[in-house]
């Protein structure tokens, strides 16, 4: 069998020629095989009706195989011319044609440097790719985030705006000026609450010292 792996014939027919070739040379194998236990069939009948033949049905089955093993060295010899000619002649695409769907290496070829250039400049696409997709997946994270701190503003803002309206109802006047009167009102009771403390803290070190 031929070494060659005729890829290109594969692609053409779907299947290698050697592969095509074995098969032949199986299904004319199981054919000789076949006709050998035919003629042998046949030999014993004949014998049968010689009255007093002496040969035995071994002898017969000895005398088959060796003339199979004749037939199948000749036969061998015969494949073996045969499948040169047909992997050649028959079976073989020669190197000037192209088949149509490879017209297109024709119109653009490429060598070997070219194909690499062009999977380096595919390869750094792809990292653009995966780079924006990346970058894209943040900014829609931080558009989430911004949504949900807008959300809680707003609420604040509400929040704010229903507590000026209260101060309206009830004569406060305006809301930002009550919250700072007692921003600093807090602060003038927590500076009172922490001068308490201290002077309560004295006292209890006297009555210790006492």
């Amino acid at each position: 069998m031929s070494v060659d792996p005729m890829a290109y014939e594969a692609q053409f027919f779907g299947f290698t020629p050697q592969t095509c070739m074995l098969r032949v040379y199986i299904a004319f194998q199981d054919y000789l095989f076949e006709m050998m236990l035919v003629v042998e069939g046949v030999i014993l009948k004949k014998l049968d009706a010689i009255p007093g033949c002496q040969i035995s049905p071994s002898q017969i089955r000895k005398c088959t195989e060796k003339f199979l093993l004749f037939m199948k060295d000749h036969f061998d010899k015969l494949f073996g011319k045969m499948e040169e000619v047909l992997l050649q002649l028959v079976l073989n695409i020669p190197k000037n044609v192209l088949l149509p769907e490879d017209k297109v290496h024709e119109q653009y070829p490429y060598g070997k440097e070219e194909f690499q250039a062009l999977q380096e400049e595919l390869r750094q696409l792809q990292q653009q790719c995966r780079a924006e997709a990346a970058a894209g997946e943040a900014l829609s994270a931080e558009l989430e985030e911004q949504k949900a701190v807008t959300a809680e503003l707003e609420k604040i803002v509400q929040c704010f705006d229903g507590l000026e309206n209260i101060c309206r109802e009830h004569g406060t006047g305006n809301f930002k000026e009550s919250f700072a009167f007692l921003t600093q009102n807090s602060k003038k009771l927590q500076d009172a609450l922490k001068d308490v403390e201290e002077k309560s803290k004295k006292l209890e070190r006297r009555e210790q010292l006492l």
